[in-house]
């Protein structure tokens, strides 16, 4: 592999040797299929980052790709491995007296099954004796199913911190649609792979494709300082809630002298707002909590490992790395507040703020998945909302009404063509991407403005240090070239999930209400889970669906059925076996006709 060369200023900090050290072995071919043969992960498809970066790519975002791409099973140091380059998170393997502890199970079942198994084949079949979740990201719970595969696991003890169910919930039910359709743009998962198309997420390579499942935590980490012990390995824990995830921890093992750092200290800046979508993060806790994680644990740590990227070995270096980071966050969220506090907008800010000498000069420090630019405004956003203070904001057009009017200002689409393609020689692509945006937005058929914004989104993805920015212009510039629209690259955590709740269901249910034709119905709805033993009423009113543990008040409608009949109910079967009911079971088609997207025709046409 041909790493990128870079000035003496940008140290190198053994990023290459550490991201190889303790390989036990490649799979190979490192292509991971669903039953049906379709392709789920496919890391080879980077066989192309060994060489030399070319001019359609930047040079840091390169060597951050190769750096990822290398992939296998890693000794980190005794009794602990990681399995990298199986999805865009890190799988790691702590070996305990009886079987071993999984520590963040990938995105995807099969993609988390072929981790283990590579495991096995190097170190033996060994049970699977715990589970930890670091935080409540998909990526590092999707996959459990795959490494909980026998009986044996059914007592198998889930660690996760406090506040993780309803964290998961929130970004993959309620919110999951439309973050689905932002991180396949995001992601890049729909652009070719190669030195022209996605070339890695900055985080790692891409996400994969198989099937997420939700297996809920059985132990619940509350505070910092707590000890636990799986399969005789002693855990000590740090609580860092609103950091990197609303709900995350990272944690020591004592006996050997590792910290895991979830994803709170990677090899590159993280997010504090995400281009997919996500609540704004606490940039000022991040760096207390990194500061905290110092004096807790810096010291005493051997080796530092992550859900991300590669470890790092000896006290100096962690402790230098998580000072850095800290630095990092801290200086992002101070500066932005003063620039604001002196009456600047995000946008502002973010055309101004530099970071410090040698934060500039920290590989990892750079932004190849989060970027000081998007960040700032996420800071800014997280104190003074949307609005940056100009009344000329507060009501303006949406993007097709306001095109039309930029249009008539300057005559029609082609004359904004032409302006817009000499910003464009010219050099400014930012202000020939926001001409082109009014025109296309305006005239989403018009070929040639089509075609002129495709190329100006194309130029500034092969510029950008930033991978999520390569990805979102690479994948705008396809989608207008194609027509396609893309609506999703990760599958979904489905909303009536059988692993989850009454309560979560009734809340991913309710917010696929369409309110609009909901209005003029009123009425309640009573529900008996028999064998979970609750009762809930469903209350519509007012286009709102509220939902409460009910006593033995009175509903229009009462239903005494089992979860699995309820589930069924909610993804919108009619045809169940009969259940015990109360009232006008009309009610029930009439509930699953308001659902966003449900065929009223069907649902009044079916029948219990």
């Amino acid at each position: 592999m041909t790493s990128v060369q870079f000035s003496p200023s940008f140290a190198d900090r053994d990023d290459f040797e550490n991201a190889t050290r303790g390989l036990i072995a490649s799979q190979d071919p490192c292509v991971i299929r669903a039953r049906n043969g379709r392709v789920l992960w496919d890391n080879d498809a980077y066989a192309f980052l060994k060489d030399d970066c070319p001019a359609t790519a930047d040079p840091k975002l390169w060597r951050q790709g190769q750096l990822n791409s290398i992939q296998g099973l890693f000794k980190v140091n005794d009794g602990i491995y990681q399995v990298r380059g199986f999805d865009i998170s890190n799988m790691t393997i702590v070996e305990g007296q009886t079987g071993v502890i999984v520590i963040d199970p990938l995105i995807s079942v099969e993609c988390a099954q072929a981790a283990l198994n590579l495991y096995q084949s190097h170190r033996g079949a060994r049970k699977v004796t715990g589970l930890i979740y670091s935080h409540s990201h998909v990526d590092h719970f999707g996959g459990a199913q795959g490494v909980l595969l026998d009986d044996s696991s059914i007592n198998v003890p889930i660690l996760a911190p406090e506040g993780f169910m309803g964290a998961a919930l929130n970004e993959n039910i309620f919110a999951g649609p439309s973050m689905r359709r932002r991180a396949a743009f995001m992601y890049g998962n729909k652009i070719p792979k190669g030195p022209t198309g996605q070339i890695g997420c900055g985080l790692g390579m891409t996400t994969s494709a198989g099937a997420i499942s939700m297996v809920p935590p059985t132990v619940l980490i509350k505070n910092t300082g707590e000890e636990h012990v799986v399969d005789g390995v002693r855990i000590v824990f740090q609580v860092v809630p609103e950091t990197e995830a609303p709900a995350e921890m990272n944690f020591y093992f004592p006996d050997r002298r590792a910290l895991c750092i979830a994803e709170c200290a990677t090899h590159g800046m993280h997010n504090i707002v995400t281009l997919r979508g996500a609540e704004v993060r606490d940039a000022k806790a991040w760096s207390r909590y990194l500061d905290e994680t110092i004096v807790l644990f810096g010291e005493v740590s051997d080796v530092l490992f992550a859900g991300h990227n590669w470890p790092t070995w000896g006290s100096a270096n962690i402790i230098e790395l998580v000072s850095e980071q800290r630095d990092l966050y801290g200086y992002m969220h101070d500066q932005t507040v003063r620039l604001m506090n002196a009456g600047l907008t995000g946008i502002e800010i973010a055309e101004i703020m530099t970071l410090p000498p040698a934060l500039q000069q920290a590989w990892h420090a750079q932004g190849y998945y989060g970027s000081l630019s998007h960040n700032i405004k996420g800071i800014y956003q997280k104190y003074m909302t949307w609005f940056d203070g100009n009344p000329a904001h507060l009501w303006q057009y949406p993007p097709a009404e306001e095109g039309k009017r930029y249009l008539s200002c300057m005559g029609s689409v082609d004359e904004v063509v032409r302006k817009a393609e000499t910003f464009a020689k010219e050099g400014d692509l930012r202000f020939a991407a926001t001409l082109l945006g009014h025109a296309v937005a305006a005239e989403p058929a018009h070929g040639k403005a089509r075609a002129a914004l495709a190329l100006v989104f194309e130029k500034l993805g092969f510029g950008a240090e930033n991978a999520t920015w390569r990805n979102f212009y690479l994948t705008s510039a396809q989608e207008l070239r194609s027509g396609w629209n893309t609506e999703r690259s990760l599958t979904a955590m489905d909303a009536v999930n059988p692993q989850l709740s009454v309560e979560q269901w009734l809340a991913g249910f309710s917010v696929r209400i369409d309110g609009p034709r909901a209005v003029r119905q009123n009425f309640a709805f009573g529900l008996h889970v028999v064998d979970t033993e609750e009762k809930w009423k469903l209350i519509m009113s007012n286009g709102a669906l509220t939902y409460r543990r009910q006593p033995d008040d009175a509903s229009d409608v009462d239903l005494t059925l089992k979860k699995a009949e309820l589930r069924q109910m909610l993804e919108g079967n009619l045809k169940l076996p009969p259940v015990q009911s109360r009232g006008d079971p009309g009610l029930l088609r009439l509930l699953l006709s308001l659902v966003s997207g449900a065929d009223s025709n069907e649902a009044r046409n079916s029948h219990i």
